[in-house]
């Protein structure tokens, strides 16, 4: 959730300053050739509003390369930062990294954030029933490797180290302070035509994440996630149609911090934190419309369910999730989008900023 967050919305008008930075962040070593690397460097500002956070300021300086100049093969990496401040008193600090390298043999990847989140959560079971505040002192990093085995399939490892500090409003559960070790076991086929913009194939994962006793957990818990995303190309190869089904499966005690909650990418249209459990299945589809090089629009829907909710009454429901979206290539060797995505829920509705495409 943390994650998604760090990422969640974006002003249009800011595009216009990275439009005008284009042509100055270009960075190259003395005498470019093609051993040399070539690094392309871009600041975003982020300025953008949320029904939870409120106003939300920030800025997103960001880089793509290749590791190895000579490899042509591996998709570009990409390492960013990212700081957000917003009006709610919230704010997060991180730093993200995506690494291709060895003809794309070797993918890996590096994050971590801090933050304070102070956000809400709905419960009935109360003298009244309704939104509580809830904040929650997080730190976390992660990193991961994969190792491709055949063409297209891929197999690795991720350690993911988070600490929690959680107190409610009213003292409506007891504060909880968290210490988990998740050890992640993923595999991965992908036989798209590019991993930032794909026109056409597959990319499907199945992750399973536990969090064991024996490396310091208090409690031990599971989880499986599977993702299953396909593209096709349309309109004379210009525009693509995308399609998506995500399931997120907790197992065992789930703690409240490492629930699922129904916005963000599965489903867009929720912003208030309402609908959280232990596991969530969405089904999506996206149509991304580009009217020129730069540019385009996406219109999208698709309907989630929960289940393991504080709640009962909202397992197994049906909510559904709709909107468009704008989308800006930020960069100029290489299709990469940034955007804004604005989608309304079932009594709901949220705004989303974009770094890459949704799925």
């Amino acid at each position: 959730m943390i994650k998604k967050l760090l990422f969640t919305t974006f002003l249009c008008s800011s595009l216009t300053i990275i439009h005008a930075q284009n042509d100055q962040n270009d960075i190259t070593t003395p005498n470019d050739s093609l051993k040399e690397k070539k690094i392309e460097y871009k600041i975003m500002p982020y300025i953008s509003y949320n029904r939870n956070l409120k106003a939300m300021f920030g800025i997103i300086p960001m880089a793509n390369y290749r590791i190895n100049a000579k490899d042509s093969i591996s998709p570009k990496s990409i390492s960013g930062f990212a700081g957000v401040y917003t009006t709610n008193n919230s704010y997060f600090v991180g730093f993200f990294n995506r690494w291709y390298f060895k003809e794309d043999t070797w993918r890996a990847a590096l994050f971590a954030v801090v933050g304070d989140h102070i956000s809400q959560f709905y419960m009935e079971d109360t003298d009244v029933s309704g939104f509580y505040d809830y904040d929650t002192n997080m730190t976390m990093i992660s990193a991961a490797v994969k190792r491709q085995l055949t063409q297209s399939f891929y197999t690795g490892l991720t350690y993911t180290y988070t600490i929690y500090d959680t107190v409610y409003e009213d003292d409506v559960q007891e504060a909880t302070k968290t210490t988990t070790n998740a050890l992640e076991l993923n595999m991965l086929y992908d036989s798209r035509d590019a991993v930032y913009y794909p026109t056409k194939g597959i990319n499907t994962t199945v992750r399973f994440i536990t969090y064991p006793e024996w490396i310091g957990n208090d409690q031990s818990a599971n989880k499986v996630i599977t993702n299953f995303n396909t593209y096709f190309a349309t309109r004379n190869n210009t525009d693509v149609i995308a399609a998506r089904f995500s399931g997120q499966f907790g197992l065992g005690d789930i703690p409240f911090e490492q629930q699922e909650t129904i916005g963000g990418k599965d489903i867009r249209g929720y912003s208030e934190g309402k609908y959280r459990g232990d596991g969530l299945m969405s089904i999506q589809g996206e149509y991304r419309y580009n009217f020129n090089a730069k540019m385009g629009l996406v219109g999208f829907a698709g309907i989630a369910t929960i289940y393991g909710s504080t709640n009962e009454n909202f397992d197994w429901d049906a909510y559904p999730g709709f909107g468009l979206g704008y989308r800006y290539n930020v960069f100029n060797d290489m299709k990469f989008n940034i955007g804004l995505d604005a989608a309304v829920g079932k009594g709901d509705w949220g705004i989303y900023f974009r770094i890459g495409e949704s799925f």
